[in-house]
């Protein structure tokens, strides 16, 4: 099974267990529509539903990972009900159960931001910069950003930045741990593949089950996070790929692990 994109506007490319979504409309700053909202969900659904697709890197084509919604289609919708209750891009990668590794190449404003803040890895340019500018529009994010912003960057520079609206530079955002890892602008999808290839040579049941148990740690009080781990890893101890983990580290040899 191969996913692919049947929109221009969104490029899937796989090598080997990695796949890489790169939002493609270089000439907006990649701000993303519905109708490409409608295909990353659809994307997403895909992925999950292919097992040789182990983990995801998502970036944007040219000098902006994503500027965010497309301002000048947000009229279209005729009630703010109807604008409320849409599905959008963050709906998307958040419905993705593998790992997710994010290659900010460039400006990560709005929504652009929140969809780095909803993959579990971020990987910066560093000529990336971030930004939460609904503000000087006259509203706020709805697609996680404060809730994620703070979890990130800690309660003081979520203020400063929901509140400024101003961007922060990619320095600033690996000081604060908004990003991991800041590398040349040329390298960072390279950056992001190298890191997905290597969670990717890991159990994939573990690996979704890791990712799992870090949205309980910031979803649940901690005893019951703990709980819900213990069990994550009586599940994952039982499988088929923990039994050639532990036939491969006493026979001293690499696993190979498929999923079971």
């Amino acid at each position: 099974m191969s996913v692919t994109s049947t929109s221009e506007q969104i490029v899937v490319e796989q090598d080997g267990h990695v796949a890489t979504v790169r939002l493609n409309r270089p000439e907006k700053l990649n701000a993303v529509t519905q109708a490409m909202s409608d295909e990353l969900e659809r994307i997403a659904r895909a992925l999950n539903a292919d097992p040789a697709v182990r983990a995801i890197v998502y970036t944007g084509t040219g000098r902006a990972f994503s500027a965010g919604s497309d301002i000048g289609t947000l009229d279209a919708y005729e009630t703010p009900w109807e604008f409320r209750n849409r599905r959008d891009y963050c709906d998307a990668l958040r419905e993705l159960r593998k790992p997710v590794v994010a290659a900010v190449n460039g400006y990560a404003f709005g929504g652009g931001l929140e969809s780095a803040l909803t993959c579990d890895i971020r990987i910066a340019a560093d000529t990336a910069s971030f930004a939460a500018p609904e503000i000087k529009l006259g509203w706020v994010g709805g697609g996680g950003m404060s809730v994620l912003l703070a979890n990130s960057v800690g309660a003081s520079n979520a203020a400063l930045m929901l509140m400024t609206g101003e961007a922060i530079d990619a320095e600033r955002a690996l000081a604060w741990g908004l990003v991991s890892e800041v590398v040349p602008a040329g390298e960072v999808v390279a950056r992001a593949q190298q890191i997905a290839g290597k969670i990717a040579q890991r159990p994939p049941i573990a690996a979704e089950t890791a990712k799992a148990n870090l949205r309980a740690a910031y979803n649940l009080p901690q005893d019951q996070a703990i709980a819900y781990e213990r069990e994550m890893q009586a599940i994952t101890f039982a499988t088929e790929d923990a039994a050639e983990g532990r036939a491969a580290f006493a026979e001293k040899r690499d696993g190979v692990f498929r999923g079971r």
